[in-house]
């Protein structure tokens, strides 16, 4: 997903780099001027950023204090969220249950882990398993390496609680959970979470007519008051190399809600058996999913939702993709492999401009 049209990105930081001072600039709309103060940081290995927006006559100043502290939420919920929920953390929450998936042990998790846990359950049955968390496996085989699971714990090590049987204690600020049968991978919908929660605890830290835009390796969420013409977000085509300065395909109205997108542009390589592969694991088959579709993008109220959405259409595959899209009422964008643009009539009212070339 690019970001809104007509203004630059925050500057490009190094990865370790985990703040930036602010940069304000201004956007003129059809209602007047709104000042957006913007950052930029690397978080869940992808990058992030924040756009506040504050109306006409906000103080630069003020405007820049108010969004350092929705900045300062934001980055602390990514934070968490990567301790709670990340595959590659060898001290990650999940990393240290997946090192014991299928030993039947109930252990105490945060709320973090716990509601993600809740959601992946919640996703497979909605989608038929479309959406199935199980494919770490699969992805360690085809050579997207994460923690080494061979491995013990820190906290096993150090004594960290695991109750097996009758819950009989709980750790404080926790609660317990049965321990799931395989290993998991909370990925894209992890993320999802991650905007999700931090959205929401970064616009309750801002004034009731300021909103804001937040960006998570290209998905996004945006909360609060919009601006006059709403954020424009762009579809990238998936066709064009990661590195080209294409122009999008489509650009979309958003006002409130997420957009995110499931595409093989980035994540692809080539795997142990010589064979190119890429991240989005088909469920039925355990293999990169051969479904005819280069990328989804789904807009909806939820970001984590959103994410898994656009998963179960990509793996559901070019000609079955318009009907489960429609008969679930999603508003659903996607390119095939022929660099064809289908979208849902949902996506229709949503869409502001499409490259009429490229619509299939």
């Amino acid at each position: 997903m690019a970001r809104r049209p007509g203004r630059p990105p925050p500057r490009a930081l190094p990865e370790a780099e985990a703040v930036t001072e602010p940069e304000t600039t201004t956007a003129r709309e059809s209602g007047g001027p709104d000042r957006i103060v913007a950052f930029a940081a690397r978080s869940l290995g992808s990058a992030l950023r924040l756009s506040v927006r504050f109306p006409t006559g906000t103080e630069e100043r003020s405007a820049a204090e108010i969004a350092n502290r929705a900045w300062t939420v934001v980055q602390a919920e990514f934070t968490a969220v990567d301790l709670a929920l990340s595959r590659f953390r060898d001290d990650s929450e999940l990393t240290m249950l997946n090192r014991i998936a299928g030993s039947e042990a109930v252990v105490p998790v945060s709320w973090r882990l716990r509601r993600a846990l809740a959601a992946i359950d919640r996703a497979a049955r909605v989608t038929g398993n479309r959406f199935d968390a199980t494919v770490l496996g699969a992805l360690e085989r085809i050579g997207e390496h994460g923690a080494d699971l061979d491995q013990p714990s820190a906290s096993a090590s150090a004594g960290a609680p695991v109750i097996s049987g009758t819950p009989g204690m709980r750790a404080p600020g926790k609660r317990l959970v049965h321990v799931p049968p395989v290993p998991v991978d909370l990925g894209g919908i992890g993320k999802g979470l991650a905007l999700r929660w931090a959205s929401a605890a970064a616009v309750a830290a801002l004034p009731p007519d300021a909103g804001l835009l937040l960006e998570a390796g290209g998905d996004i969420v945006c909360a609060g008051s919009p601006p006059a013409e709403s954020w424009r977000i762009g579809v990238e085509d998936p066709v064009s190399p990661p590195s080209a300065k294409s122009p999008p395909l489509a650009v979309l109205d958003l006002r409130s809600g997420a957009v995110t997108t499931s595409s093989v542009r980035v994540r692809n390589w080539i795997g142990p058996d010589g064979r190119p592969v890429h991240h989005l694991v088909d469920p039925k088959t355990r293999e990169p999913a051969r479904s005819g579709l280069l990328a989804v993008t789904v807009a909806g109220p939820d970001p984590a939702w959103a994410e898994v959405w656009s998963k179960a259409l990509f793996v559901t595959g070019r000609e079955s993709i318009g009907d489960l899209a429609r008969a679930r009422g999603l508003a659903a964008w996607w390119i095939d492999d022929r660099g064809r643009l289908g979208m849902t009539p949902e996506a229709r009212i949503r869409t502001l401009w499409a490259r009429e070339e490229r619509l299939g």
